[in-house]
């Protein structure tokens, strides 16, 4: 099942997507997002989703990211792929996979995440490096506290796609990834969250970014290094994940700064 949150009639709601994909059912019962995640059941969105007579066509709405001003910061994974890990320059040499055990976390603000097809601001005023980096991002359905790694399938709601746009210069600047993961716009996110019994879990999807339709990554999500169950264990045993909160598990190999002529983004790239 596919929930979006979507602009119509100058109003934001959300909704389930019809099964022919042309269509959303208004889920008029919840404010947003997170109320929907939180307090419907799999049953009840089905049965929206019966509501043929309520359906707007998707051509009428304007779709908006699935969780448009996340609560939290969203959880990131650094080096989560080894073809990602390997091709990174020796500068980051210290959180690289041969060098440790356990995950790289960073958080990543996000004030408003970017729609589908959004614009993204390069804020080339101070950014020389600019970097995308697709991911699939969990998103937590059911507050997760000390959860086993064989209960962590109770706690996703589902999952989306997110692009990591970060500022590789202003990161390294700083020795640390929180301010050029973060600039305003650095989010697109979209466009709809799939619900996780869509998919064996864990999920092996075949994950790809084009820029300017050049295909820049290719790889596939059962490929990383730290699975989503452990992720979702290790994190709940420190610190509650709250319903809504974003888990980005990481990037693949293909980045700009991992080219040997690195090629960053700059206005007008797509």
């Amino acid at each position: 099942m596919k929930v979006v949150t979507f602009l119509y009639d100058e109003q934001i709601q959300v909704g389930v997507i019809s099964d022919d994909g042309k269509s959303v059912i208004p889920a008029n019962k919840f404010s947003n997002m997170e109320d929907l995640m939180e307090h419907s059941s799999f049953e009840e969105l089905m049965s929206i989703k019966s509501l043929a007579t309520a359906a707007v066509d998707l051509r009428d709405v304007k779709i908006l990211a699935p969780i448009p001003e996340p609560k939290h910061d969203i959880i990131c994974l650094g080096m989560n792929y080894q073809s990602h890990d390997s091709e990174m320059p020796s500068s980051f040499d210290r959180e690289k996979i041969k060098a440790r055990e356990v995950p790289v976390y960073f958080a990543k603000r996000v004030n408003r995440a970017v729609d589908p097809g959004g614009y993204i601001d390069g804020h080339f005023d101070v950014v020389k490096e600019l970097d995308y980096e697709c991911e699939l991002a969990v998103i937590i359905g059911k507050e997760a506290k000390n959860v086993e790694m064989k209960k962590a399938l109770d706690h996703i709601f589902g999952y989306t796609i997110i692009n990591d746009i970060g500022a590789r210069d202003v990161q390294t600047a700083h020795k640390q990834w929180y301010f050029g993961k973060s600039f305003d716009t650095f989010t697109p996110m979209g466009p709809y969250i799939v619900t996780a019994d869509e998919f064996d879990f864990p999920p092996a999807l075949d994950l790809r970014c084009r820029v300017n339709g050049e295909l820049r990554q290719d790889s596939n999500t059962g490929k990383m290094v730290h699975g989503i169950a452990y992720l979702i264990s290790e994190l709940s045993h420190g610190m509650t994940l709250k319903v809504g909160t974003v888990i980005a598990t990481g990037t693949p190999g293909g980045v700009a700064m991992g080219m040997k002529n690195p090629r960053f983004l700059k206005s007008g790239d797509v």
